[in-house]
C-alpha cells in the first residue's frame, strides 16, 4: 500500500542510477525509468519472490531494459557498496523491524553526495494498545510498524545521514482513515516525506 510519490521529491536526474527499496510490481521502479533515461539504471529490492516475478514480466512487457530487480531484505541489501545515486521507497521502511540496520544499508549502498527520497508514514502520537496489537489489520496496513519524527531523525544521523528533513502531510489524514474506518487512526500517523543526504 503506497502512502506517497517519493518521485515528487526525488528529483531523479539522466543517468543516475536509483534504488528502489520494498519494490513490489515494480511502478514505481518504472515511473524512474522514465525519468534517469536509457544511460541511467534502476534496482527494484523486494522479499517476495511472486513479487520479484511479477515485476520481472512487468518489466519486459513494458520495456525497460534498465531496470532490474533483486530478491533480498531491505536490512541486507543486494547491492554493491557506494553505487547508487537515490533511494526511493514508498510506505515499506515502517514495516521493517530493524530500521536503523535500514538506514545503515542504505547510508553503505548511496554513493557521497548520494541522497534518500522516501515516503512513508510517522507517529504523530502513541498508538493506543487496541489498534496497535491488532496486527492483523495494523501491519498490513502500514500502521503498527510507523516511528516517531524523533525517533526517524535518530535513526537517520546514527547511520551518518545529514540535511535530515522529515515533513508530515496533513492533507495525508483523508485517506488514511479509510485503511480502519472508524478506528480514528488518523489521530496517530500521517503520511511524510523522509528526505537526508550521505555528505
Amino acid at each position: 500500500m503506497g502512502c506517497g510519490n517519493p518521485q515528487a521529491i526525488a528529483s531523479l536526474k539522466p543517468g543516475e542510477h536509483v534504488l528502489d527499496l520494498g519494490s513490489g510490481a515494480g511502478f514505481d521502479c518504472f515511473l524512474a525509468a522514465r525519468q534517469v533515461g536509457a544511460k541511467g539504471r534502476v534496482i527494484g529490492v523486494d522479499m517476495t519472490p511472486e513479487m520479484i516475478s511479477k515485476a520481472r514480466r512487468n518489466a519486459s512487457a513494458g520495456d525497460f531494459p534498465h531496470v532490474e530487480f533483486r530478491l533480498g531484505e531491505i536490512e541486507y541489501l543486494p547491492v554493491a557498496d557506494r553505487s547508487i545515486d537515490v533511494i526511493l521507497s514508498n510506505c515499506v521502511i515502517n514495516l521493517s523491524p530493524d530500521k536503523q540496520q535500514v538506514f545503515r544499508e542504505a547510508f553503505r549502498v548511496l554513493k557521497k553526495g548520494g541522497r534518500l527520497a522516501v515516503s512513508d508514514i510517522v507517529l504523530t502520537a502513541e498508538l493506543p494498545p487496541d489498534i496497535k496489537n491488532d496486527l492483523d489489520v495494523s501491519y498490513s496496513g502500514c500502521i503498527s510498524g510507523a516511528s516517531s519524527i524523533k525517533d526517524l531523525q535518530s535513526m537517520l544521523e546514527q547511520s551518518g545521514f545529514s540535511q535530515i528533513e522529515i515533513k508530515p502531510k496533513d492533507e495525508s489524514k483523508s485517506f488514511i482513515k479509510e485503511w480502519m474506518p472508524g478506528a480514528g487512526i488518523e489521530k496517530y500517523i500521517v503520511s511524510s516525506t523522509i528526505q537526508a543526504l550521505k555528505q
